[in-house]
């Protein structure tokens, strides 16, 4: 499975995505050609703890495109297509201007106890489930060692973390594109995803997270730190 990443950044910080151009966001992503799945993201309404506070909002938007492979990818990644007229912020005033980049990678689904919403805690589906968008921008001294020791290691600790319903790693790969945003190679991204923004804050305040800092001093060398994001999570299924 790939993934194709784009984010819609403020250096400034002070803006928002209005409702009506998140909800035409929505539709375009929607529109999109062999996509089988389209997320997008957003800041929470308001903050909750969580060890990286320091890091950030986040992006104003950020978007993730599931491909069944890297050619149905490519091909919606032309001067035409909706992510270039997305990142052109074309006729959505609030995403105009914005610091835009993008990004392919390989996806890796990790298994977890339960995936699946609970029934009966939100019987009218209002609940909007809470991502952990993290990643390294890079990068490692030996990325393949990065990689084993990571993949080898992290995602179980990751299981433990209570009522997490999904697990994915991204790694690089090449790709080509038209579009006219900026380009990035971050070594990885990682997505937690949780219930809510408090059931993501309860685990992350849980005693995994020691788990996890005991394991980030094994890693091997690497550079460019990283950045945690508690993202609000919308699916968007393909009409195609």
């Amino acid at each position: 499975m790939i993934s194709f990443f784009m984010t819609f950044s403020d250096p400034a910080g002070k803006r928002r995505i209005q409702s009506e151009d998140l909800a035409a966001a929505a539709a375009m992503v929607g529109s999109i050609p062999e996509m089988t799945e389209g997320l997008l993201f957003t800041p929470l309404d308001q903050s909750v703890d969580h060890p990286y506070k320091a890091d950030g909002a986040g992006p104003l938007l950020a978007l993730q495109l599931r491909f069944r492979d890297l050619f149905a990818c490519e091909a919606v990644l032309d001067r035409c297509g909706v992510p270039a007229n997305l990142a052109a912020g074309e006729g959505l005033s609030s995403l105009s201007g914005l610091d835009v980049t993008h990004q392919v990678m390989l996806t890796r689904s990790f298994p977890v106890d339960l995936a699946e919403h609970p029934k009966g805690e939100d019987p009218k589906g209002t609940a909007i489930p809470c991502s952990y968008l993290v990643h390294y921008p890079g990068p490692a001294e030996d990325m393949n060692a990065w990689n084993l020791h990571y993949l080898e290691h992290h995602p179980s600790i990751m299981r433990t973390f209570p009522n997490v319903r999904q697990i994915e790693i991204y790694t690089r790969i090449d790709w080509v594109d038209r579009l006219p945003s900026r380009r990035v190679e971050h070594m990885q991204r990682n997505k937690l995803v949780f219930d809510s923004p408090e059931a993501l804050s309860h685990a992350l305040g849980s005693d995994v997270i020691k788990r996890m800092r005991q394991d980030f001093v094994h890693f091997p060398p690497f550079s460019g730190g990283n950045k945690h994001f508690p993202m609000l999570t919308r699916t968007v299924r393909p009409k195609n």
